[in-house]
């Protein structure tokens, strides 16, 4: 059972039931994976009562154009991967180089 961060102290940080699931949800999968916190000190042990701490706080909040940041992430993947290839490349040819 949660006490801690109140329904009633969340919904007042979010619009509504299903956006705080969402918000949460995509938040305990990003601190699953490693992300930043934004907490020092969490009273749960759990990614999910972390998100929900940090929703609490006010340091997490729901993307209002969720469309732009898609797009944003797509472009920095894009980006990435090139970055990567020319890396591999760069290797590829220091290799062969290395043989002659």
């Amino acid at each position: 059972m949660m006490l801690k961060p109140s329904i009633d102290s969340l919904l007042d940080k979010v619009n509504s039931k299903y956006s705080l699931v969402i918000l949460s949800s995509k938040r305990a999968h990003e601190l699953d994976a490693k992300a930043k916190p934004t907490l020092d000190h969490f009273e749960s042990v759990k990614s999910v009562g972390q998100a929900l701490e940090e929703i609490d706080a006010g340091n997490v909040i729901a993307d209002p154009h969720p469309e732009l940041k898609r797009e944003r992430i797509r472009q920095e993947s894009e980006k990435l991967a090139v970055k990567a290839k020319a890396e591999q490349a760069a290797m590829a040819e220091k290799i062969s180089n290395d043989k002659m």
